[in-house]
């Protein structure tokens, strides 16, 4: 008997704890949008981007549901902060966010997602290396998107763009990675010992 489910490929740590169904699926959905808007408001601001934890969340929403399922939680975090659910940084939300200069780095956080995800997915969160090089994929494509987005939004050079968006922020992504590269690990090694 199959069930439905938004998920597909082979399973993440998400689907070791939970079994896949729709009803599942919708609420990790929603609790991965939810942990971005959280993490999004534990920030430090450093220019016209802050830094912030909404990247850490991204790439571990991402790397625990998978592609299709954290590129849709994204997704959602991005559509209910655009329709008035004040979690974008510091409480921001509206369209005007996302047209904005960091709107390029939420769209990002997408296609991040779905990165992290589809690697996950061919369990490079399994290792520590893999689950590191996983998470700076994320990181590079969130900037792939947002950084010309930022230079076009903003009417930047490249150097300005750089220094606004880029150069405060390599530090505390290969920190991020570092964190999570070790965390995603250990928690497959818990979670295989509590299945046994």
């Amino acid at each position: 008997m199959s069930t439905v489910s938004l998920a597909y490929g082979r399973p993440t740590i998400a689907d070791r704890l939970i079994p896949r169904s729709l009803v599942t699926d919708i609420v990790l959905v929603a609790a991965g949008a939810g942990l971005t808007g959280l993490l999004a408001q534990w920030m430090i601001p450093v220019g016209p981007v802050p830094f912030s934890g909404q990247t850490l969340a991204v790439l571990l929403v991402g790397a625990s549901l998978g592609a299709a399922r954290g590129a849709i939680s994204l997704a959602l975090y991005a559509l209910l902060g655009v329709v008035g659910v004040p979690w974008f940084t510091d409480g921001a939300h509206g369209l005007s966010v996302l047209i904005g200069g960091t709107g390029g780095y939420i769209l990002g956080f997408i296609a991040a997602a779905a990165l992290v995800g589809w690697l996950a997915q061919r369990e490079w969160d399994r290792k520590i290396v893999g689950a590191i090089v996983a998470f700076l994929a994320g990181s590079v494509t969130i900037y792939a998107i947002a950084l010309p987005w930022l230079a076009v939004v903003g009417g930047y050079d490249l150097a300005t763009t750089l220094t606004y968006g880029l150069y405060p922020f390599i530090l505390g992504d290969v920190m991020k990675a570092l964190v999570a590269g070790a965390a995603l690990p250990l928690s497959w090694k818990l979670v295989a010992r509590l299945k046994r």
